[in-house]
């Protein structure tokens, strides 16, 4: 049977409250999932984990694309609702309104509140298999984006001027990221602490009248004679290099006004061990003549690397033309 669905009902609060509510709680990349427990040990429980507690793709040990907490809707007190990311199922026979609702800020800043609202487990069931997708898409959207802000408000405004001279354009790299390398072409910016390395790739090459320029392996070979001409490794005949054991993926996105390709996969060093993940924005510069590429990549042997690909990665989504900069 059809059902009405109300989707993407954005609703904040005003900017006078928004202002009055405390900072959210909990972890980066956690979720809690309001359910009561017959539903999180049914069949709508099980949707929601094979969903949310996937395997996060292109990591080099499994993880999951976020950590759930189960709180009964009787115990969700003051103590969750300010947490960062809040899944709230409604489901009573008393619903006249199913659907899907997006909120932001409700209990505190800056939070992603997602409810869904059904009369039955089945119903709910449907709801959320209907817009998984769109639910994984807000969630990733809202880490992304307090991750943009701390970058905005604690920017190392050094590097901007440095990599929009190349390009037309930069990313706000947070405090903590420093110039490992610079020539006409090529941008090396990397936080680097004890034991891990958060580092972003920029470079630009000519576009070719007539090749493709934004498929796969034709972004692949620039890469690789990017790399082994720009980062070596730490002995002699080593140099950085895109992983054969698994083939990048490559998905065609658009994202404030900017068209770009977005290739996920591993990095390596050639005759050594040293790996990891990495992800790549490819695009056109503003007149067409150039390609652009960012990479960021991480390096965390002793560590999970979800949250800091996840850092990285929104560094990448950060990027704006000069123009835009100097505007506000």
């Amino acid at each position: 049977m059809a059902m009405a669905i109300c989707i993407l009902a954005m609703v904040s609060c005003g900017g006078r409250k928004k202002a009055l509510l405390p900072n959210v709680s909990g972890k980066a990349g956690e979720v809690i999932v309001v359910i009561d427990k017959a539903d999180w040990e049914g069949a709508v429980g099980t949707a929601i984990r094979d969903t949310l507690a996937a395997d996060c793709p292109y990591l080099p040990q499994r993880e999951p694309l976020y950590s759930l907490v189960n709180v009964a809707p009787g115990g969700f007190g003051s103590m969750f609702q300010i947490h960062r990311n809040i899944i709230i199922l409604n489901i009573s026979p008393k619903v006249t309104n199913p659907g899907l609702v997006l909120q932001q800020d409700v209990w505190a800043t800056p939070q992603c509140i997602i409810r869904i609202n059904a009369a039955d487990s089945d119903s709910a069931l449907e709801l959320f298999k209907e817009n998984a997708g769109k639910i994984i898409t807000t969630l990733e959207q809202a880490e992304r984006d307090r991750i943009i802000i701390n970058s905005k408000k604690y920017e190392e405004r050094a590097l901007a001027p440095v990599v929009s001279a190349m390009v037309g354009g930069s990313p706000h790299f947070p405090s903590g990221y420093r110039l490992k390398k610079q020539t006409d072409d090529f941008i090396w910016i990397s936080y680097d602490t004890q034991f891990t390395s958060q580092g972003i790739l920029i470079y630009k090459y000519p576009v070719v009248a007539g090749k493709q320029m934004m498929g796969l392996d034709e972004i692949l070979e620039e890469n690789a004679e990017m790399l082994k001409n720009n980062v070596p490794g730490m002995f002699e005949n080593t140099y950085m290099m895109t992983s054969t054991f698994a083939r990048p993926s490559i998905k065609y996105m658009k994202y404030k006004g900017r068209d770009f390709a977005e290739i996920r996969g591993f990095w390596e060093v050639y005759n050594d061990y040293m790996g990891g993940p990495f992800v790549a924005h490819a695009f056109y510069n503003q007149d067409g003549t150039e390609m652009i590429v960012m990479e960021a990549f991480v390096y965390a042997p002793k560590y999970d690397k979800r949250h800091y690909l996840r850092q990285i990665e929104s560094v990448l989504y950060s990027f704006e033309w000069a123009k835009a900069r100097e505007e506000k």
